[in-house]
């Protein structure tokens, strides 16, 4: 079954008020039920990949559905896992996204191209065959590819978090993937390898979990067959641990893995473009965009959360090194991504005197954590200003956001984003509030609030706000 035999509900109230004036049915879209728990968000391409606190699909669809007609360019500046791409695609408009992480620009851009289906099959069987074959009769060949493959601190890193058995498999995958010539579908396959990496369950690493973005490592691991694995970079032993201390994971096959993920993602290829609008989808800064002025129709897009509360280059670095990434250059690319929480030559903004206030309270318990939350709005201040140049005047962008508790007190990002946007010159009509389903947002920590939790604390609803370009 392809992705266009999937039947996407429409919300007819949505073009039903389309006779409204623009800004009023923005407040109507604002004001309806915003959590969208009750429905299917796997369809068409959407589930090719794990992406942690991506939002439904539902949500940019609502918006573009109610604020825009076929053709129109919507825009995410910070495109992640390309939701708001992909429903762009499939409503006949033209969707553009920006990012500036490996990952997510590989994950968005399969997920909007059309493939071959019997190709992509055929491929694959292949890459499944001489891989199978390669761990068996060239063991050899492979270790000393391994030994030579990454730079030192590169291959500690894989060989802390990857069995040998592990390294062993996945490099036959990875090289059988990098023969490949069609350059979509070599990247559809990266995609299904990365896939089998980065996973809620941890995947095939020695993490017990990679999808919400804070890997801790199993203290004991066995292999598919039960048996105790001799690592020497695990952590004891059972026998020396109490129950509540023993963190078992089973490692499973990489090539079995890798079978199960490309069948199951083969069945949501992007087979046909519904529409001729070809998206594009590339790298790019949100906080200085290559767009024309008063160009896009309508932006919907999540900044990241402020000072990584969730890191998503902890857990995109798993897969990235076996791509050829060094971890020293996906430190210095994590460094850069909007909300960090590194302060150095950084180009600070002058702030509204609310947000200026609230960095102010919390400068005065931590320096450090007051100079991050300073970084994000300073960083949110000049994606606000490309937004507004961009956007067409009488038009809309739509930003999902969540609040932080930093040293205890509540950073207000939304309310702080709202000044931002009205000193730029955006009006504000309405902020929505959407619950999480925490375990489908797949959030870094349980569903249960914990009060004595920080992390629980910061991530248990988002806002969704509604900035308006008023017309000349």
């Amino acid at each position: 079954m392809n992705s266009f035999q999937y039947s996407l509900p429409i919300y007819i109230d949505d073009i039903n008020n389309r006779h409204q004036a623009y800004p009023d049915r923005l407040v109507s879209l604002l004001s309806q039920n915003l959590d969208f728990h009750s429905e299917n968000g796997r369809y068409s391409s959407h589930n090719l990949h794990s992406f942690p606190a991506k939002f439904p699909p539902q949500l940019p669809r609502k918006f573009i559905t109610g604020l825009t007609e076929p053709g129109d360019v919507v825009l995410d500046p910070m495109v992640g896992s390309g939701t708001t791409v992909l429903e762009a695609l499939l409503a006949g408009d033209r969707g553009i996204g920006f990012d500036i992480d490996p990952l997510a620009l590989m994950i968005s851009v399969v997920k909007i191209t059309p493939m071959i289906f019997e190709e992509v099959i055929r491929i694959g069987n292949l890459i499944l065959k001489q891989a199978r074959l390669t761990t068996h009769e060239k063991r050899h060949d492979l270790n000393q590819v391994l030994e030579n493959r990454w730079d030192i601190r590169t291959k500690q890193f894989v060989e802390y978090w990857f069995t040998h058995e592990t390294q062993l498999e996945l490099l036959a995958l990875i090289t059988e993937i990098e023969k490949i010539d069609n350059l979509k579908i070599r990247a559809f396959f990266k995609l299904v390898f990365s896939a089998i990496i980065i996973t809620k369950s941890g995947g095939v690493s020695s993490a017990l979990d990679l999808a919400h973005t804070r890997p801790h490592k199993a203290k004991f691991i066995v292999d598919r067959y039960g048996e105790p694995i001799n690592d020497s970079n695990l952590i004891g032993n059972p026998q020396n641990l109490s129950d509540s201390e023993v963190l078992t994971k089973t490692l499973r096959s990489p090539i079995v893995e890798f079978e199960k993920r490309f069948k199951n993602n083969v069945k949501d290829l992007l087979i046909t473009a519904p529409s001729r609008i070809q998206p594009c989808i590339t790298f790019g800064d949100a906080q200085s965009l290559p767009l024309k002025n008063s160009s896009v129709d309508l932006i919907v897009t999540s900044p990241p959360y402020v000072a990584n509360a969730i890191d998503y280059m902890r857990a995109h670095k798993f897969s990235l090194v076996w791509m050829g990434y060094p971890i020293e250059t996906l430190g210095q690319t994590r460094r850069t991504y909007i909300g960090g929480d590194f302060v150095t030559d950084i180009k600070y903004e002058k702030l509204p005197e609310k947000v200026a206030e609230v960095v102010a309270d919390i400068t005065t318990q931590d320096k450090k954590k007051g100079q991050v939350l300073h970084r994000y709005f300073s960083e949110m201040t000049r994606t606000l200003r490309e937004m507004y140049r961009v956007l067409k005047p009488g038009k809309a962008a739509i930003i999902v956001v969540g609040s932080s508790i930093m040293r205890g007190r509540d950073t207000e990002t939304h309310s702080c984003l709202e000044s931002i946007g009205r000193t730029i010159g955006f009006d504000v009509p309405m902020i929505g509030v959407r619950k999480l389903d925490r375990d489908r947002r797949m959030m870094p920590a349980g569903a249960k609030l914990n009060l004595n939790s920080q992390i629980q604390q910061r991530i248990h609803e988002e806002y969704v706000i509604g900035f308006y370009k008023p017309e000349f």
